[in-house]
């Protein structure tokens, strides 16, 4: 599927619900938010519908997230069906690790062995109260877990908080250092309330670089395009096993190579994190619409993807609102 701007459209990444068990202070606010009711989210089998769909018009990458995927009943069928479709050549999950352990054997048996873990800080009193209420230990085991059970390559997301956690960036190296892990620092976007909280702990990545860079040395892995990485501008640690990574879609924006569509939990096909056109695609599944229709409502949702997102940014802050993160998947 190619875009008016010539890019090739060929990953999703797929929300399959708007529930957590964290309530992480960027990605929702303190009050909470309305959750969508059982009729309000996609059935598996729509889900299934639209990929295989999507698959015949190019795409062969999805990635499954939330919400917590793994609080959704019945996610791991689900992950066997997506495995089953013809021509879908990559699925990985996104996950906040908290009920890992006891999943990681049912995910890998189900065929999914690329995985990413949400995990801001590596102190157990910081770590509680970002997530609001979230138990540290939970994840650094199911993180042992995946390890144990074969899931590679594992993947540690960090969200760069300026007076958060910038302070333990060199912790989160050392754990790459030690272990084939990929670390990867994501920066602080401004979607939903994270603009109103944390409008001014905005950390760009060449702040982070320079701060690592005064406890270790960081070798740019060149001559390597792993499709897996995607945005990320990946580094190997001398002397360490694993990467450090850097996705940064504020302060130097991939749009230009922007592959990528989302679905929401509540079926919006969405073709940029931080745009708001969407297409309804449940409407259209729930009114028994052809498979030709949902096709073109792809067709003209890939139509629709900007050429670039337009972020007012500086060196410390970022300055615009949409949907909470939670509400479109993560």
């Amino acid at each position: 599927m190619l875009d008016k701007f010539n890019r090739e459209i060929n990953y999703l990444r797929v929300s399959i619900t708007d529930r957590c068990n964290l309530r992480c202070s960027y990605c929702r606010p303190k009050e909470g938010i309305s959750l969508q009711g059982h009729e309000d989210i996609l059935r598996y089998e729509e889900i299934i519908r639209i990929v295989s769909i999507a698959v015949k018009m190019g795409l062969v990458k999805v990635r499954v997230t939330g919400g917590e995927p793994l609080v959704r009943r019945g996610f791991v069928d689900f992950l066997a069906d997506l495995k089953k479709i013809s021509g879908l050549r990559d699925i990985s999950l996104t996950t906040n690790g908290i009920l890992l352990e006891q999943f990681a054997q049912n995910i890998y048996d189900a065929g999914v062995s690329r995985i990413n873990i949400s995990l801001d800080s590596l102190n157990k009193d910081k770590y509680f109260r970002i997530t609001r209420g979230g138990n540290l230990d939970d994840v650094l085991r199911g993180i042992a877990r995946a390890e144990e059970v074969g899931f590679f390559p594992i993947k540690i997301n960090t969200v760069a908080i300026k007076g958060f956690n910038d302070d333990e960036a060199a912790d989160f190296v050392r754990l790459a250092a030690e272990k084939p892990f990929q670390v990867r620092f994501i920066e602080l976007m401004p979607v939903g309330h994270t603009n109103l909280d944390y409008g001014e702990d905005y950390m760009p990545t060449w702040q982070l670089i320079e701060q690592i860079s005064r406890h270790y040395e960081l070798e740019p892995v060149k001559n390597k395009r792993n499709k897996s990485d995607g945005p990320a501008k990946i580094f190997k640690i001398k002397g360490g096993l694993g990467e450090i990574g850097f996705i940064n879609p504020v302060s130097d924006h991939f749009c230009s190579t922007c592959n990528r569509m989302r679905l929401t939990s509540d079926g919006k096909l969405r073709v940029c994190l931080l745009n708001e056109a969407e297409i309804d695609l449940k409407k259209a599944l729930r009114e028994n619409c052809s498979d030709a229709e949902l096709e073109k409502l792809i067709r003209d949702a890939v139509l629709l993807k900007p050429k670039q997102h337009d972020l007012i940014c500086t060196d410390n802050s970022v300055k615009k609102c949409y949907r909470n993160m939670s509400e479109i998947g993560g």
